[in-house]
């Protein structure tokens, strides 16, 4: 799957007023290979179970950080089992009780923080993104999220020139809490990322 810019931003008018089942659906008969990425925070149970209610075997990569809270991790076993998701899980190479030891969770100006968002989340990206080789990926950006978030929009290209598709980038929470309470869908707020901090942090995927 191959587009032009031009070609993106006139889907992206097209699919303004789509529901997110109509953009998945049309993304996924158009893909060679698709996938789903999740870190099971706030939210993430919205595009999950979407995207399975039109693919059900579809890959989800989960890149876990391994400092998830107890919640995230029992949110997500509940996801895993009620919505049957095909996990691919991948894992930093050094557990989180050896980094620990050497390096902690450096603050955001450590200058050891960059090297530990390697070691725990885009190192383990890059290696599920290079075993599946996609050229769908579906996410759950939205806009009001980052700065950098609100510059993208449903459709966007990869630096490596996959096809991200956002199916509720333009969803407030509000609007997400309406969705899952119509659908009768569990949501975790209590979540930590080591990485971002901040919520109006980046961690380095979608740059």
């Amino acid at each position: 799957m191959a587009f032009t810019q031009q070609q993106i931003e006139e889907l992206n008018a097209k699919f303004a007023t789509a529901t997110p089942k109509e953009i998945i659906s049309w993304a996924i008969t158009n893909a060679k290979k698709a996938v789903v990425t999740t870190n099971f925070r706030p939210y993430e149970v919205a595009i999950l179970s979407a995207v399975v209610e039109v693919e059900k075997e579809i890959p989800v990569i989960w890149c876990d950080t391994g400092y998830n809270t107890p919640n995230t991790y029992k949110h997500a076993e509940q996801l895993i089992a009620d919505l049957g998701l095909n996990v691919k899980l991948y894992v930093p190479r050094q557990t989180s009780s050896h980094r620990d030891v050497v390096m902690g969770i450096p603050g955001i100006d450590d200058p050891k923080h960059a090297e530990f968002t390697e070691q725990v989340k885009l190192e383990p990206f890059r290696r599920a993104m290079k075993e599946h080789a996609p050229d769908v990926w579906f996410t759950n950006l939205r806009k009001g999220q980052t700065a950098l978030r609100d510059s993208l929009d449903i459709l966007s290209l990869s630096k490596d020139g996959v096809l991200k598709v956002s199916p509720f980038y333009h969803y407030s929470d509000v609007r997400l809490d309406a969705y899952l309470e119509e659908r009768n869908l569990p949501n975790e707020h209590k979540y930590f990322d080591p990485t971002k901090v901040l919520e109006n942090r980046e961690c380095g995927l979608h740059t």
